[in-house]
């Protein structure tokens, strides 16, 4: 454990200017040049976490299915964990945009880390190149089962009833994990609490021991300990139903039009021509969309498969940096 955080009043700030920036880095097909087969290289896929968990592991998967796509060049898997996502994400932004190094794309890394950190050396806003947004990973708040909240409505009448707020835990600072917390307290006009834990296994040994009384992990980090009845799902950050949750509501019943979630993609470069992007998007939908890739996210990851299009990945992001921005800057969040 780490310190503490409290969530504040409400108000809104956003960053302007980052939708147009990123629908524009995305690539419109009308200026693509002729482009050759891609790729014509090695590819390498930058990921910002260690090897082992869940970003890592959905970007092995995609991996492993690259060769029909491959025009006879290998992909390679590099992690480049540290510092929130963004050591990964300074070296792809200084990468050439030839569409040989792209990123398993983040949140932190690609879309609020300058909001967290100002002093970051690369602006997430205007650093990337969009290219399709693979998978939305959603989460759920859970407590431990013998606590006394077991609706959302529970939670908050807790919150208000408590000075300080209800104590969460959260894997780090600036994660969705801590985010969404303190979205949810300024729409329900409470306070919550983050502790900060190490990793996403201290989290949830802290909400089982009930040394915080409740998180907002994925629901494939949750899933086991629900199904052994060890924590209760209270409610899930997206408006979409979890199939693995059947029955558990949506925060946005209550508060509509929240939405909290996990989400990546591939980003590259900025820069890249928008035929070079077109190419890469369809290789990567395919992938993602093959039945065999489809059902190992969705059925090990809980995961929501996309595969959209570069401009809907821009929007995205931008629509993020924008919601996530008043967040981070009226709770004086900061992962330096």
């Amino acid at each position: 454990m780490t310190h503490h955080t409290r969530s504040p009043a409400a108000g809104m700030l956003t960053r302007r200017g980052a939708l147009g920036a990123l629908a524009l880095a995305a690539g419109a097909p009308g200026l693509a040049r002729a482009q050759g087969a891609w790729p014509s290289a090695p590819v390498r896929l930058i990921v910002p976490f260690g090897a082992g968990g869940a970003v890592d592991t959905l970007s092995r998967a995609v991996a492993n299915a690259f060769g029909p796509h491959s025009n006879g060049q290998p992909i390679v898997v590099e992690n480049r964990s540290g510092a929130g996502g963004t050591i990964a994400g300074q070296f792809v932004a200084q990468s050439r945009p030839d569409g040989h190094t792209l990123m398993m794309a983040d949140l932190g890394a690609n879309a609020i880390g300058k909001v967290l950190q100002p002093s970051l050396a690369y602006d997430p806003a205007t650093a990337f190149t969009p290219i399709i947004h693979l998978v939305n990973l959603p989460i759920v708040i859970i407590v431990r089962a013998g606590s006394p909240i077991r609706t959302l409505d529970d939670l908050i009448a807790r919150a208000r009833g408590q000075r300080d707020g209800l104590t969460y835990a959260s894997p780090g600072v600036g994660h969705v994990t801590h985010l969404a917390p303190e979205l949810l307290a300024r729409r329900a006009g409470v306070r919550l609490t983050a502790v900060h834990y190490r990793s996403g296994a201290d989290v949830l040994r802290s909400v089982l021991a009930g040394e915080t009384e409740f998180s907002f992990p994925s629901v494939s980090t949750a899933l086991p300990f629900i199904q052994q009845g060890q924590a209760r799902a209270i409610a899930i950050g997206t408006p979409r139903p979890v199939p693995s949750l059947p029955g558990v509501p949506a925060v946005a019943a209550q508060f509509p039009g929240f939405e909290a979630m996990t989400w990546h993609g591939i980003s590259g470069p900025a820069g890249m021509e928008a035929g070079l992007v077109q190419q890469i998007n369809a290789a990567f939908r395919a992938i993602i969309t093959s039945a065999e890739v489809k059902s190992f996210v969705e059925t090990r990851q809980a995961a929501e498969v996309v595969a959209g299009t570069p401009a809907e990945f821009a929007a995205l992001v931008a629509g993020d940096i924008e919601k996530w921005t008043p967040v981070i800057r009226e709770g004086n969040i900061r992962a330096e």
